[in-house]
């Protein structure tokens, strides 16, 4: 594959990045959909790179409850050293959204000081910390979506997210319904309920994960 095709390679060759794979002794998985890629907690010292297909980051309450707290798209990094440690009894996981294969190093061969000065090494640093300066963005925009107070504010803060990203009205859902209420943090069917007030107020269209905003929601997002 071509890895320079990667945001965490840009920049690389893949001859140099096979060396770093040889170098960083990385190892390469494939996964089925729904299978645990990594659970956090256990073993936090590997950076993951999803380099074929998507996951989801995902947390378990003492209770069960399930939230997503990001989606990780091809190209898309993980792991425990980038962001938090579970507590309070959590369970954090990055679970394949289909097939998918990811790549592992060891954070210490990422960020130890390379004796033989490679440019290549030091762009992988300078790519990685770009990636994590974007996953800390979308983390950001999910905490404005949860604090929201209701349900209606949720959806109409993250639609106004995804017309920003997709710069138009009209744009698709990254993932399913059940997974927008998990990624909101609200009953699956008390969001159905609400979303079927506001195409009824006018204030969407709906087909499937197909949505078109019908008015400005930025102002009453925040109504």
């Amino acid at each position: 594959m071509e890895y320079s095709e990667l945001a965490l390679f840009q920049g690389i060759t893949n001859g140099e990045v096979d060396a770093m794979i040889h170098c960083f002794h990385m190892r390469q998985a494939r996964y089925e959909s729904g299978q645990t890629i990594c659970t956090y907690g256990e073993g936090g010292g590997e950076v993951g790179v999803l380099i074929r297909g998507h996951a989801a980051l995902v947390r378990y309450d003492y209770a069960g409850t399930r939230t997503i707290l990001e989606q990780i798209g091809t190209g898309g990094v993980f792991g425990e050293v980038l962001a938090f440690t579970p507590e309070l009894g959590d369970c954090v996981e990055v679970v394949s959204g289909g097939e998918s294969e990811a790549l592992f190093m060891e954070y210490g061969h990422l960020m130890k000081r390379c004796e033989n000065a490679c440019a290549h090494h030091s762009r992988l640093v300078q790519n990685m910390f770009q990636l994590v300066t974007e996953q800390t963005r979308r983390l950001s925009r999910r905490v404005e979506v949860l604090s929201r107070r209701s349900i209606r504010e949720k959806l109409q803060c993250y639609f106004r997210i995804c017309r920003l990203e997709a710069g138009s009205d009209s744009f698709l859902l990254p993932f399913t319904l059940s997974a927008l209420a998990d990624y909101i943090s609200t009953d699956r069917s008390a969001m159905m309920r609400e979303l079927k007030k506001m195409r009824e107020a006018g204030l969407i269209s709906m087909n499937g994960r197909h949505v078109i905003l019908r008015e400005d929601t930025c102002a009453t997002a925040h109504s």
